[in-house]
């Protein structure tokens, strides 16, 4: 009898042991295939970033001069470009950060009396070395067609030389002050390899924008809005106030950010 009882517990525990080795085999395979299918969507995943970055760097956007958009010959949405000019006047690294932080690009427009003291020139290291584009907009901000043409030259290339000490690079786009352009500076722009562009529209220079909701009101629904829209604001605290309700404005009118670094010089 104790020899038959032996030979019941001995055929359970194998009984139980089969089962619990067909469960452990049951939950490898489970695992393996969980693993594997995981796998699989990261290199899904990895493949179409791959192929979103090639896309993007085949993207090459051109300034149009007949209306300052800047737009790709094959665009697959609506999107426009966000400038900021007469940085850096104090408030121009927490507008980067706000970029930054919502992941847009854009270019900003210095002026050289503004990176002679620490302040500035840390400002302006600060901002390039998070990514963003740096654009020459004269030292002075004077109106360069009441210049001689050798006080324009100096309004230019001091700005120039400051940006590429403090950077390691030199500025790669102007925009001249008030949007006044000269035979001047286009040959000095392009002799530096630098693209030329004003702007499709900006508000916060006028009075009864500089305020942040009446700015984001006027930026957003603004009949001048259109795909391409090279949009012009500047280093001011009620715009820094407004960019976050500007970015999510646009996105949820469904437009994308053009970064800079696919605007083709002529």
């Amino acid at each position: 009898m104790l020899i038959l009882s032996s030979l019941a517990a001995l055929l359970a525990a194998c009984s139980n042991a089969g089962e619990g080795n067909a469960d452990a085999e049951k939950k490898e395979r489970t695992d393996t295939a969980a693993h594997e299918e995981a796998l699989e969507k990261y290199e899904e995943k990895k493949e179409d970033e791959k192929a979103a970055v090639s896309r993007e760097e085949e993207l090459i956007y051109k300034v149009n001069e007949a209306n300052w958009t800047v737009q790709a010959e094959e665009s697959e949405g609506e999107e426009v470009l966000l400038t900021f000019d007469d940085a850096p006047d104090g408030n121009a690294v927490k507008i980067a950060d706000i970029l930054a932080e919502n992941e847009v690009p854009a270019i900003f427009f210095v002026n050289g009396m503004f990176l002679k003291d620490e302040e500035g020139r840390k400002a302006l290291k600060k901002i390039h070395d998070m990514g963003f584009a740096i654009g020459n907009h004269t030292t002075t901000h004077s109106s360069l067609p009441k210049l001689s043409e050798d006080e324009q030259l100096e309004e230019l290339k001091e700005t120039d030389e400051l940006v590429k000490e403090i950077t390691g690079e030199a500025p790669a786009f102007f925009r001249a002050p008030f949007g006044q352009n000269t035979s001047f500076s286009d040959e000095y722009a392009k002799e530096h390899g630098m693209i030329k562009m004003n702007w499709t529209y900006g508000y916060d220079f006028e009075a009864k924008y500089q305020e942040a909701e009446a700015l984001t009101d006027i930026t957003l629904n603004t009949e001048l809005l259109t795909d391409g829209a090279n949009i012009l604001m500047h280093d001011r605290e009620w715009t820094k106030e407004a960019l976050g309700p500007i970015i999510e404005g646009f996105n949820e009118k469904g437009y994308s950010f053009i970064d800079p670094q696919y605007i083709e010089k002529e």
